[in-house]
Protein backbone atom coordinates (compact mmCIF):
# COMPACT_ATOMS: atom_id res chain seq x y z
CA UNK A 1 0.00 0.00 0.00
CA UNK A 2 1.26 3.43 -0.63
CA UNK A 3 2.93 4.82 2.37
CA UNK A 4 2.00 8.54 1.62
CA UNK A 5 -1.85 7.00 1.82
CA UNK A 6 -1.22 5.42 4.46
CA UNK A 7 0.76 7.89 6.04
CA UNK A 8 -2.34 10.63 5.55
CA UNK A 9 -5.02 8.28 6.49
CA UNK A 10 -3.41 8.67 10.00
CA UNK A 11 -3.49 12.44 9.66
CA UNK A 12 -7.29 12.59 8.48
CA UNK A 13 -7.80 9.84 11.49
CA UNK A 14 -5.96 12.79 14.14
CA UNK A 15 -8.06 15.82 12.52
CA UNK A 16 -11.29 13.46 12.87
CA UNK A 17 -10.54 13.39 16.49
CA UNK A 18 -9.35 16.97 16.62
CA UNK A 19 -12.28 18.26 15.21
CA UNK A 20 -14.95 16.31 17.62
CA UNK A 21 -12.95 17.48 20.74
CA UNK A 22 -12.75 21.27 19.61
CA UNK A 23 -16.77 21.20 18.82
CA UNK A 24 -17.70 19.78 21.49
CA UNK A 25 -14.78 21.57 23.57
CA UNK A 26 -16.02 25.29 22.18
CA UNK A 27 -19.42 24.18 22.24
CA UNK A 28 -19.61 24.48 25.74
CA UNK A 29 -17.65 27.96 26.04
CA UNK A 30 -19.10 31.18 26.88
CA UNK A 31 -19.03 34.76 26.54
CA UNK A 32 -18.59 37.24 29.76
CA UNK A 33 -21.08 39.57 28.11
CA UNK A 34 -24.34 36.48 28.32
CA UNK A 35 -24.31 37.57 31.87
CA UNK A 36 -25.79 40.07 33.87
CA UNK A 37 -24.73 39.70 37.37
CA UNK A 38 -24.85 42.04 40.76
CA UNK A 39 -22.02 41.61 42.63
CA UNK A 40 -20.83 42.24 46.28
CA UNK A 41 -18.49 45.18 45.07
CA UNK A 42 -15.41 44.34 47.67
CA UNK A 43 -12.28 46.55 47.22
CA UNK A 44 -11.03 44.95 43.58
CA UNK A 45 -7.27 46.20 43.38
CA UNK A 46 -6.44 46.20 39.34
CA UNK A 47 -2.49 45.80 38.75
CA UNK A 48 -1.07 47.28 35.51
CA UNK A 49 2.59 46.40 34.50
CA UNK A 50 4.08 48.32 31.98
CA UNK A 51 7.50 48.76 30.58
CA UNK A 52 7.94 51.33 27.69
CA UNK A 53 4.14 51.60 27.55
CA UNK A 54 3.26 54.93 26.41
CA UNK A 55 1.45 54.73 23.24
CA UNK A 56 -0.84 52.33 25.09
CA UNK A 57 -1.11 53.02 28.92
CA UNK A 58 -3.11 56.22 28.62
CA UNK A 59 -6.39 54.92 26.76
CA UNK A 60 -6.34 51.32 28.77
CA UNK A 61 -6.20 53.34 32.32
CA UNK A 62 -8.64 55.79 30.62
CA UNK A 63 -11.07 53.11 29.55
CA UNK A 64 -11.10 51.31 33.23
CA UNK A 65 -11.58 54.38 34.76
CA UNK A 66 -15.16 54.41 33.18
CA UNK A 67 -16.03 51.27 34.67
CA UNK A 68 -19.18 51.00 36.96
CA UNK A 69 -17.44 49.47 39.50
CA UNK A 70 -16.60 52.00 41.74
CA UNK A 71 -14.68 50.10 44.94
CA UNK A 72 -11.20 49.70 42.77
CA UNK A 73 -7.83 50.91 43.65
CA UNK A 74 -4.70 50.70 40.86
CA UNK A 75 -1.20 49.79 41.35
CA UNK A 76 0.40 50.63 37.83
CA UNK A 77 3.68 49.41 38.25
CA UNK A 78 6.13 51.07 35.84
CA UNK A 79 8.78 48.71 35.32
CA UNK A 80 12.32 50.46 33.94
CA UNK A 81 10.77 52.41 31.51
CA UNK A 82 13.01 54.80 29.58
CA UNK A 83 10.04 55.90 27.28
CA UNK A 84 7.55 58.89 28.56
CA UNK A 85 5.28 55.65 30.47
CA UNK A 86 6.18 56.59 33.84
CA UNK A 87 4.80 60.37 33.26
CA UNK A 88 1.76 59.32 32.07
CA UNK A 89 1.03 57.20 35.22
CA UNK A 90 2.00 59.96 37.19
CA UNK A 91 -0.02 62.59 35.47
CA UNK A 92 -3.32 60.31 35.87
CA UNK A 93 -2.89 59.31 39.55
CA UNK A 94 -3.31 63.49 39.99
CA UNK A 95 -6.55 63.44 38.19
CA UNK A 96 -7.61 59.99 40.21
CA UNK A 97 -6.55 59.68 43.78
CA UNK A 98 -7.45 55.52 43.28
CA UNK A 99 -4.36 55.53 41.47
CA UNK A 100 -1.26 54.61 42.96
CA UNK A 101 2.06 54.34 40.53
CA UNK A 102 5.09 52.32 41.64
CA UNK A 103 8.15 52.93 39.74
CA UNK A 104 10.92 49.62 39.72
CA UNK A 105 14.21 50.83 39.06
CA UNK A 106 16.10 47.28 39.22
CA UNK A 107 15.71 43.50 38.33
CA UNK A 108 15.99 41.22 41.47
CA UNK A 109 18.10 38.14 40.66
CA UNK A 110 15.54 35.17 39.11
CA UNK A 111 12.78 37.45 38.46
CA UNK A 112 11.68 38.36 34.50
CA UNK A 113 11.07 41.89 34.51
CA UNK A 114 6.49 41.85 34.12
CA UNK A 115 6.34 38.92 36.72
CA UNK A 116 8.52 41.32 39.30
CA UNK A 117 6.01 43.40 38.30
CA UNK A 118 3.16 41.72 39.08
CA UNK A 119 4.42 40.61 42.44
CA UNK A 120 5.34 44.57 43.36
CA UNK A 121 2.12 45.63 42.89
CA UNK A 122 0.65 43.05 44.65
CA UNK A 123 2.78 43.61 47.78
CA UNK A 124 1.41 47.13 47.66
CA UNK A 125 -2.27 46.38 46.77
CA UNK A 126 -5.17 45.76 49.47
CA UNK A 127 -8.21 43.88 47.51
CA UNK A 128 -9.50 40.64 48.49
CA UNK A 129 -10.03 40.39 44.80
CA UNK A 130 -7.14 41.23 42.40
CA UNK A 131 -6.94 41.64 39.00
CA UNK A 132 -3.68 41.02 36.77
CA UNK A 133 -4.05 43.09 33.56
CA UNK A 134 -1.68 44.34 30.76
CA UNK A 135 -1.04 48.05 29.42
CA UNK A 136 -2.17 47.86 26.06
CA UNK A 137 -5.71 46.24 26.65
CA UNK A 138 -8.95 48.35 26.39
CA UNK A 139 -12.31 47.74 28.19
CA UNK A 140 -14.75 48.53 25.90
CA UNK A 141 -18.11 47.72 27.78
CA UNK A 142 -18.29 49.47 30.80
CA UNK A 143 -20.03 46.46 33.05
CA UNK A 144 -16.89 44.07 32.28
CA UNK A 145 -15.90 44.34 36.09
CA UNK A 146 -19.02 44.38 37.49
CA UNK A 147 -19.95 41.26 35.38
CA UNK A 148 -16.18 39.47 36.11
CA UNK A 149 -16.29 40.21 39.49
CA UNK A 150 -20.22 39.04 39.83
CA UNK A 151 -19.36 35.92 37.84
CA UNK A 152 -16.71 35.13 39.75
CA UNK A 153 -18.69 35.67 43.38
CA UNK A 154 -21.83 33.45 42.09
CA UNK A 155 -19.59 30.44 40.76
CA UNK A 156 -17.39 30.35 43.91
CA UNK A 157 -14.17 30.64 41.73
CA UNK A 158 -10.81 31.37 43.03
CA UNK A 159 -9.64 32.14 39.07
CA UNK A 160 -11.49 33.84 36.38
CA UNK A 161 -9.68 34.67 32.88
CA UNK A 162 -11.31 36.02 30.48
CA UNK A 163 -10.34 36.29 26.76
CA UNK A 164 -10.12 39.64 24.74
CA UNK A 165 -10.80 40.29 21.01
CA UNK A 166 -7.90 41.18 19.28
CA UNK A 167 -7.23 44.06 16.97
CA UNK A 168 -5.09 43.07 13.88
CA UNK A 169 -4.79 45.56 11.19
CA UNK A 170 -3.38 43.70 8.01
CA UNK A 171 -4.50 40.71 6.36
CA UNK A 172 -1.64 38.86 7.34
CA UNK A 173 -1.49 39.67 10.65
CA UNK A 174 -5.00 38.81 11.07
CA UNK A 175 -4.43 35.41 8.96
CA UNK A 176 -1.32 34.77 11.72
CA UNK A 177 -3.23 35.71 14.65
CA UNK A 178 -6.29 33.38 13.62
CA UNK A 179 -3.94 30.47 12.96
CA UNK A 180 -1.89 30.99 16.31
CA UNK A 181 -5.35 30.81 17.99
CA UNK A 182 -6.14 27.89 15.82
CA UNK A 183 -3.18 25.73 16.65
CA UNK A 184 -3.78 26.98 20.78
CA UNK A 185 -7.47 25.92 20.89
CA UNK A 186 -6.18 22.07 19.90
CA UNK A 187 -3.03 22.36 21.41
CA UNK A 188 -3.81 23.87 24.76
CA UNK A 189 -7.52 22.81 24.99
CA UNK A 190 -8.62 26.23 27.11
CA UNK A 191 -12.24 24.75 27.73
CA UNK A 192 -10.89 22.50 30.07
CA UNK A 193 -10.45 24.98 32.48
CA UNK A 194 -14.04 24.78 33.28
CA UNK A 195 -14.23 21.27 34.24
CA UNK A 196 -13.95 20.98 37.77
CA UNK A 197 -12.51 17.04 37.31
CA UNK A 198 -9.38 18.17 34.96
CA UNK A 199 -6.13 19.39 35.88
CA UNK A 200 -6.14 21.96 32.52
CA UNK A 201 -5.32 25.27 33.75
CA UNK A 202 -5.71 28.25 31.60
CA UNK A 203 -4.62 32.00 31.72
CA UNK A 204 -4.66 35.33 29.83
CA UNK A 205 -2.46 38.09 30.08
CA UNK A 206 -5.38 40.59 29.77
CA UNK A 207 -7.65 39.76 32.27
CA UNK A 208 -6.88 37.41 35.05
CA UNK A 209 -8.64 37.55 38.31
CA UNK A 210 -8.47 36.28 41.74
CA UNK A 211 -9.14 35.73 44.65
CA UNK A 212 -6.26 37.33 47.41
CA UNK A 213 -6.56 34.40 49.38
CA UNK A 214 -6.07 31.91 46.57
CA UNK A 215 -3.01 34.11 44.71
CA UNK A 216 -1.38 33.68 47.73
CA UNK A 217 -2.03 30.22 49.07
CA UNK A 218 -0.41 29.00 45.45
CA UNK A 219 2.86 31.00 46.14
CA UNK A 220 1.69 34.39 44.43
CA UNK A 221 4.24 35.03 41.24
CA UNK A 222 7.02 33.55 43.18
CA UNK A 223 6.50 30.50 41.82
CA UNK A 224 6.81 31.47 38.61
CA UNK A 225 8.62 34.38 38.36
CA UNK A 226 11.35 33.26 35.82
CA UNK A 227 8.86 31.97 33.50
CA UNK A 228 7.87 33.88 30.45
CA UNK A 229 4.57 32.55 29.89
CA UNK A 230 3.65 33.95 33.16
CA UNK A 231 -0.13 34.38 32.22
CA UNK A 232 -0.70 30.91 31.45
CA UNK A 233 1.65 29.49 34.20
CA UNK A 234 -0.37 31.36 36.87
CA UNK A 235 -3.52 29.68 36.07
CA UNK A 236 -1.91 26.35 35.32
CA UNK A 237 -0.84 26.50 39.02
CA UNK A 238 -4.08 27.73 40.28
CA UNK A 239 -5.64 24.52 38.90
CA UNK A 240 -2.94 22.42 40.04
CA UNK A 241 -3.16 23.67 43.23
CA UNK A 242 -6.89 22.51 43.19
CA UNK A 243 -8.56 25.79 42.97
CA UNK A 244 -11.81 26.51 41.07
CA UNK A 245 -11.14 28.04 37.70
CA UNK A 246 -13.62 29.27 34.63
CA UNK A 247 -12.15 30.86 31.02
CA UNK A 248 -14.73 32.71 28.95
CA UNK A 249 -14.40 34.68 26.17
CA UNK A 250 -15.04 38.45 26.11
CA UNK A 251 -14.96 39.55 22.57
CA UNK A 252 -16.97 42.26 22.64
CA UNK A 253 -15.90 43.85 26.32
CA UNK A 254 -11.86 43.40 26.12
CA UNK A 255 -9.89 44.43 23.46
CA UNK A 256 -6.17 44.21 22.63
CA UNK A 257 -3.88 44.84 19.50
CA UNK A 258 -0.78 42.02 20.33
CA UNK A 259 1.12 43.75 17.07
CA UNK A 260 1.09 46.26 14.62
CA UNK A 261 2.53 43.95 11.84
CA UNK A 262 3.80 40.43 11.23
CA UNK A 263 7.56 41.48 11.80
CA UNK A 264 6.45 42.53 15.40
CA UNK A 265 4.64 39.35 15.40
CA UNK A 266 7.44 36.94 14.64
CA UNK A 267 9.38 39.11 17.46
CA UNK A 268 6.82 38.59 19.90
CA UNK A 269 6.74 35.26 19.81
CA UNK A 270 10.69 34.73 20.31
CA UNK A 271 9.68 35.13 23.89
CA UNK A 272 6.58 32.48 24.72
CA UNK A 273 7.42 29.81 21.59
CA UNK A 274 10.44 28.01 23.03
CA UNK A 275 9.24 28.48 26.73
CA UNK A 276 5.93 26.89 25.24
CA UNK A 277 7.57 23.85 23.79
CA UNK A 278 9.39 23.34 27.16
CA UNK A 279 12.43 24.11 25.94
CA UNK A 280 13.30 20.96 24.03
CA UNK A 281 14.45 20.66 20.61
CA UNK A 282 12.73 17.48 20.31
CA UNK A 283 9.30 18.84 20.90
CA UNK A 284 10.11 21.64 18.58
CA UNK A 285 11.27 19.35 15.53
CA UNK A 286 8.00 17.88 16.57
CA UNK A 287 6.01 20.58 16.64
CA UNK A 288 7.40 21.84 13.17
CA UNK A 289 6.97 18.75 11.50
CA UNK A 290 3.05 18.26 12.29
CA UNK A 291 2.51 21.57 12.00
CA UNK A 292 3.48 20.97 8.13
CA UNK A 293 2.31 17.35 7.56
CA UNK A 294 -1.44 18.28 9.02
CA UNK A 295 -1.49 21.52 7.95
CA UNK A 296 0.12 22.05 4.63
CA UNK A 297 0.60 18.72 3.18
CA UNK A 298 -2.56 17.96 2.56
CA UNK A 299 -3.15 21.44 0.28
CA UNK A 300 -0.21 19.68 -1.57
CA UNK A 301 -1.05 15.81 -1.87
CA UNK A 302 -4.58 17.29 -2.83
CA UNK A 303 -2.93 17.84 -6.97
CA UNK A 304 -1.59 14.16 -6.78
CA UNK A 305 -2.69 11.72 -9.99
CA UNK A 306 -4.06 8.94 -7.37
CA UNK A 307 -7.37 9.10 -6.59
CA UNK A 308 -7.09 7.91 -3.37
CA UNK A 309 -4.69 9.99 -2.07
CA UNK A 310 -7.11 13.21 -3.68
CA UNK A 311 -9.51 12.00 -1.71
CA UNK A 312 -7.97 11.96 1.66
CA UNK A 313 -6.85 15.17 1.18
CA UNK A 314 -10.00 16.57 0.36
CA UNK A 315 -11.40 15.09 3.58
CA UNK A 316 -8.40 16.20 6.00
CA UNK A 317 -8.55 19.69 4.05
CA UNK A 318 -12.62 19.59 5.48
CA UNK A 319 -12.03 18.37 8.97
CA UNK A 320 -9.66 21.67 9.12
CA UNK A 321 -11.82 23.76 7.84
CA UNK A 322 -14.72 22.70 9.97
CA UNK A 323 -12.32 23.07 13.02
CA UNK A 324 -10.91 25.99 11.97
CA UNK A 325 -14.27 28.04 11.48
CA UNK A 326 -15.22 26.84 14.68
CA UNK A 327 -12.36 28.04 16.32
CA UNK A 328 -12.46 31.63 14.75
CA UNK A 329 -15.95 32.10 15.24
CA UNK A 330 -15.61 31.68 18.99
CA UNK A 331 -12.16 33.20 20.08
CA UNK A 332 -12.01 35.77 17.51
CA UNK A 333 -14.02 38.95 15.57
CA UNK A 334 -12.54 37.64 12.15
CA UNK A 335 -13.65 36.36 9.37
CA UNK A 336 -13.64 32.13 8.55
CA UNK A 337 -12.85 32.83 5.27
CA UNK A 338 -8.72 33.45 6.86
CA UNK A 339 -9.54 29.87 6.28
CA UNK A 340 -7.89 30.19 2.39
CA UNK A 341 -5.08 31.43 3.93
CA UNK A 342 -4.13 28.63 5.76
CA UNK A 343 -1.28 26.62 4.74
CA UNK A 344 0.62 30.18 3.69
CA UNK A 345 0.35 31.35 7.93
CA UNK A 346 1.27 27.57 8.65
CA UNK A 347 4.31 27.64 7.25
CA UNK A 348 4.85 31.38 8.72
CA UNK A 349 4.06 29.96 12.06
CA UNK A 350 6.61 26.87 11.55
CA UNK A 351 9.11 29.59 10.46
CA UNK A 352 8.29 31.78 13.70
CA UNK A 353 8.66 28.47 16.33
CA UNK A 354 12.08 27.72 13.90
CA UNK A 355 13.15 31.70 14.46
CA UNK A 356 12.38 31.86 18.13
CA UNK A 357 14.21 28.70 18.95
CA UNK A 358 17.64 29.37 16.62
CA UNK A 359 17.46 33.33 18.49
CA UNK A 360 16.93 31.83 21.88
CA UNK A 361 20.46 29.67 21.21
CA UNK A 362 22.02 32.46 19.21
CA UNK A 363 21.48 34.71 22.41
CA UNK A 364 21.91 32.20 25.22
CA UNK A 365 18.53 33.04 26.29
CA UNK A 366 15.51 35.02 25.58
CA UNK A 367 15.48 38.73 25.20
CA UNK A 368 12.57 40.61 26.19
CA UNK A 369 12.24 44.28 26.34
CA UNK A 370 16.11 45.10 26.41
CA UNK A 371 16.81 42.52 28.85
CA UNK A 372 18.35 38.71 28.13
CA UNK A 373 17.45 36.18 30.44
CA UNK A 374 19.90 33.07 30.53
CA UNK A 375 18.37 29.80 28.96
CA UNK A 376 20.25 27.75 32.10
CA UNK A 377 17.87 29.49 34.31
CA UNK A 378 14.86 29.61 32.74
CA UNK A 379 15.23 26.01 32.18
CA UNK A 380 16.06 25.13 35.86
CA UNK A 381 13.20 27.19 36.53
CA UNK A 382 10.41 25.07 35.05
CA UNK A 383 11.62 22.18 36.65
Amino acid sequence: MNLLLIFLSAILVVWIVLSIDVWRGLGKLTSIEEFQLTADRPLLSIIVPARDEEETISDSILSQLDQDYHRIEWILVNDRSTDSTQWKMEAMAKKDKRICVLHIDSLEEGWLGKNQALYKGYKRSKGSLILFTDADVLYKDPSTLSRAVGFLQSQKLDHLTLAPGIKSQTFWLKSFVAFFLFGFSFYKRPWKANDPSSKTGMGVGAFNLVTRSAYEEIGTHEKIKNMPDDDLQLGITMKKRGKSQAFLTALKSLEVEWYHSLKEAFKGLEKNTFAGLHYSILVVLFAMIGVFSSTVLPFLTVFSKDPSIVTVSLLIIFFIGITYVKVIKKMTNESPFLFLSLPVTALLFTYSIARATVLTFKRGGVEWRGTIYPLKVLKQKRK
